[in-house]
């Protein structure tokens, strides 16, 4: 255990901080509830697994081969709907024993699994049934900023399509955890933000939906102790970029399909 004494002062900070807003919050129930109708109706978490190889060499090109969305509803904080779709990759449609090992996904899977602009259709189509951006407010959230500014940024471009619209801003929750909480960057993996909020991991590493859902229930408890998720940081001209934390608070547009690029 004497190894480990940063770890602990880091649950204790945690554990006041949220022992500290679990009071603010009683205090603002008794006057309104929390968010109120200014904020988001649902937060949608995307963990996308991608092909890979060991040591993952700086020439190999990622392709999205899960794409997985959990729906978050903001009033009930609960896990309202999930959708997940495999994705078929085509620059490298043989995937490593590594991928296979790291992500559970088989060659069986992807090769039966739709190519990706037919499953960012569903996604689309997915999104809309559920009357997101139209009828209700929302917003992406992610685990880290790869997953859109790197992932969906390439694979995109693999297809030959345009970057989607309603994914080009999103809640980057390890930013918002460090922030919030007041720990080191270095502590905010998905893992360690568990342990801190004296949560297990549920499921399998490195499946896109299990890791969806763990997130997802790390902003639950955020939420719970009175943080206000946001967007923090937005795609711009296809580079990353930061949202200041005063911009005003804005759902993400009805998703669309976007165009293919010429």
């Amino acid at each position: 255990l004497c190894h480990f004494p940063y770890l602990f002062r880091g649950v204790k900070d945690v554990l006041k901080k949220r022992l500290k807003n679990y009071y603010k919050k009683q205090k603002l129930m008794q006057k309104e509830p929390i968010h109120g109708d200014s904020y988001y109706d649902y937060i949608c978490v995307v963990d996308f697994e991608a092909t890979c190889e060991e040591g993952n060499p700086p020439e190999f090109t990622h392709e999205i081969i899960e794409f997985p969305v959990v729906l978050l509803n903001t009033h009930t904080l609960e896990i309202e709907d999930t959708f997940q779709q495999y994705v078929k990759p085509e620059i490298n449609p043989k995937l490593s024993n590594f991928c296979i090992s790291l992500t559970g996904i088989t060659q069986d899977i992807v090769d039966k699994a739709d190519t990706f602009p037919q499953v960012l259709q569903n996604v689309i189509e997915w999104m809309r049934q559920r009357e997101l951006g139209t009828k209700y407010s929302y917003s992406m959230l992610t685990d880290g900023s790869w997953d859109m500014s790197k992932f969906l940024n390439i694979q995109c471009r693999i297809s030959r399509i345009k970057y989607p619209s309603f994914a080009k801003k999103w809640i980057n929750i390890r930013k918002s955890y460090g922030n919030f909480y007041k720990v080191p960057r270095n502590q905010t993996k998905l893992t360690i933000m568990l342990e801190k909020l004296g949560m297990n991991y549920d499921g399998r590493p490195h499946s896109g939906l299990d890791d969806s859902k763990n997130i997802a229930r790390i902003a639950i408890r955020m939420l719970q102790d009175g943080c206000e998720l946001r967007v923090n940081e937005r795609m711009h001209a296809g580079q990353l970029m930061t949202v200041s934390s005063s911009a005003p608070l804005e759902g993400a547009p009805a998703p669309q399909m976007p165009r293919y690029r010429n």
